[in-house]
């Protein structure tokens, strides 16, 4: 695939003011295909300069077209954004597919997905409301919702376009003009969205990005001076040392960071509509996924026999190439399939109940993992207490109700969890006990949910994406009393 005869731009140039121009440096990276190691094109090295370009666009982009548009007007850009986005439902998905190394059916519905994010938030844009509050004799008090300004993005490999719907699509909704930091090992996307937002009317500067490693491109737009928010997706590393950088700006800091996902299992629980569930969220995109559902939390009276349905799952599972459709893709790179097998390399003590198995016909200089299965019995280990971020899952018994809580939340992070019983007032006590930002019912994953409030607790992260709740955390709320006697 030739991607630069299939793309109208220039896959090495940053979209800054509403036109692509090479980094200021004219440096360049190159992009890999997970799936077989070879270069699929080269992206621009973006570094301080071309942030301090972009920062410089959208201030300026606030102070004309863009900052005199009507809620409803944003309201019908990003309509017509996302109408373009379903229009090119096979270049995208071909793009997020051939870039991230996910499974094309998979890349669909990330497509599907941001469309999805721009129709709820386009159809918000004009909804999102101030308040009149009684206060004393002879005054009006009010509230109004504002922009913050300029908001930066700094989005993860895993999830490009729906990171960018439920980021962006949320900050261009309140009237922000935005910077967006694609990450380096998978960016394709985030520039097509650019080229298909300027082609729906998006005003000159209202969004800029630059691609560029973090180290450079990305600390320079933590760090700006005139970026007034940061929404930061990625490691718990990487986060601390955001919102260490932003706080010398004193401006908000939106995280959504690691997980080690719960789904408990009570012996109730109807084994048969949970199993897709069980396995589909821990292998997902090769399980690099903020939320995978890494741990099983199984109960002892039906431990074995969901462990060997869940094994029968695991051996059906094959591993290839994005392009070939499989159940599973390649991870994103070599150093992150080199810190997959470090964690699996510790497996020690636990029993390698089932694997998956790579096709005879996967490149060899492609990312491929075998997904494992394992039964753990301490939920201490390392596997069942760290991010692996890989296509591993450890299945721990437990014998109670207080013990699975306790298993449960007996890790650093709180993003997502789920329970699976028939009995009511057992879902509402693990609703309310289970620290997580979301805890679904015999369910997971609520078939993503744009409408659903995001985000985590403890370290995996703060703030909430997704939902209204973006909404209100892509503004700043000032209060107005008017003393008229």
């Amino acid at each position: 695939m030739s991607l630069q005869n299939l793309l109208p731009f220039n896959t090495s140039h940053c979209f800054i003011d509403g036109e692509w121009r090479p980094s200021v440096s004219g440096g360049v990276l190159p992009l890999l295909n997970p799936s077989d190691g070879d270069i699929l094109c080269e992206i621009a090295a973006g570094d301080a300069d071309d942030i301090n370009a972009a920062v410089r666009a959208a201030s300026a982009a606030l102070d004309s077209d863009w900052g005199r548009f009507t809620a409803l007007e944003r309201g019908r850009v990003l309509a017509r954004t996302g109408a373009l986005v379903s229009e090119n439902l096979d270049l995208l998905s071909e793009l997020e597919a051939t870039d991230v190394g996910k499974p094309v059916t998979q890349a669909r519905a990330d497509v599907i997905a941001l469309a999805r994010y721009l129709e709820f938030y386009a159809g918000a844009a004009d909804k999102v409301h101030g308040e009149t509050l009684p206060y004393l004799d002879g005054y009006t008090v009010y509230t109004l919702r504002e922009p913050h300004g300029v908001t930066g993005h700094i989005i993860p490999w895993n999830y490009p376009m729906q990171i960018i719907g439920r980021s962006v699509g949320a900050a261009l909704t309140m009237g922000n003009a935005c910077v967006l930091k694609p990450a380096e090992d998978a960016c394709l996307t985030a520039l097509m969205f650019a080229e298909l937002a300027r082609q729906a009317g998006l005003p000159a500067g209202a969004l800029n990005v630059v691609p560029g490693t973090g180290e450079r491109a990305g600390a320079a737009l933590a760090s700006h001076k005139e970026v007034q928010h940061i929404s930061f997706t990625g490691s718990v590393k990487v986060g601390e040392l955001i919102q260490s950088q932003a706080a010398g700006n004193v401006v908000p800091v939106t995280l959504e960071l690691g997980g080690k996902s719960p789904q408990v299992v009570f012996e109730d629980a109807d084994i048969e509509a949970a199993l897709p569930f069980l396995v589909n969220a821990g292998i997902q995109n090769a399980g690099q996924t903020c939320s995978a559902a890494s741990r099983i939390l199984v109960q002892k009276t039906i431990y074995n026999e969901l462990l060997n349905a869940m094994a029968e799952k695991y051996r059906g599972l094959r591993v290839g190439p994005a392009a070939d459709d499989y159940e599973v893709g390649p991870l994103i790179s070599a150093s992150q399939k080199q810190r997959v097998e470090s964690y699996l390399s510790q497996d020690d003590q636990l029993q390698l109940v089932a694997s998956g198995v790579i096709v005879n016909k996967a490149p060899e200089g492609g990312n491929y993992v075998e997904p494992r299965l394992y039964a753990c019995s301490d939920a201490s280990h390392i596997l069942a207490q760290q991010e692996i971020f890989g296509p591993v899952q450890v299945v721990i018994p437990f014998e109670t109700e207080e013990q699975a809580v306790a298993i449960a939340n007996g890790t650093e992070f709180g993003l997502v969890a789920s329970v699976w019983t028939a009995n009511g007032a057992r879902q509402m006590r693990m609703a309310k006990q289970l620290r997580a930002g979301q805890v679904f019912i015999n369910n997971y994953g609520a078939g993503g949910g744009v409408e659903l409030p995001f985000g985590g607790v403890g370290k995996s992260g703060h703030g909430r994406e997704k939902g209204f709740e973006a909404l209100y955390g892509f503004s700043t709320l000032k209060t107005v009393a008017a003393l008229h006697g």
